[in-house]
């Protein structure tokens, strides 16, 4: 053995005999499945919504506090940096809630089959596109 990849390939069968095993997949030829793509997806969004939580409490904090305090977040909210913020945040916001929908039918015993998953999927991934564009239509007629 040349390598330690061809060790790690060597295992035994079980009646004794020396076989090669195969290597694991890794991440140039696994390719992964739409589903395990949006459930990581409804953690980071639960995570988003945390963090734009907290934006939140300062916006309302600030707003008590004093009007200096208050021009401070509103000069953040209204920066670039403070609308890519607000935009993630509401499109979290209506994925974890749009995913969530999708996670009780299936608590309820529904939409197990492959073919209804994947529509599902593509539902809740759309539905979210078209709420946040809405969402933001709405906002901005408003100003």
């Amino acid at each position: 053995m040349t390598d330690v990849r061809e060790a790690l390939m060597v295992g035994r069968a079980s009646d004794g005999r020396l076989v090669r095993r195969p290597l694991s997949p890794h991440l140039q030829i696994y390719r992964w499945p739409l589903s395990m793509a949006t459930s990581i997806l409804h953690r980071v969004s639960g995570v988003a919504l945390a963090v734009g939580t907290l934006l939140l409490v300062w916006w309302l904090a600030a707003a008590a506090a004093s009007d200096d305090a208050y021009a401070t977040v509103s000069w953040f909210l209204r920066s670039w940096l403070g609308v890519i913020c607000l935009l993630g945040w509401i499109a979290a916001l209506w994925y974890h809630f749009l995913n969530g929908i999708r996670h009780l039918v299936w608590d309820a015993g529904f939409g197990f089959a492959k073919p209804q998953i994947d529509s599902s999927t593509y539902f809740v991934l759309g539905a979210t596109a078209a709420l946040t564009l809405l969402t933001w239509i709405a906002l901005f007629t408003q100003l």
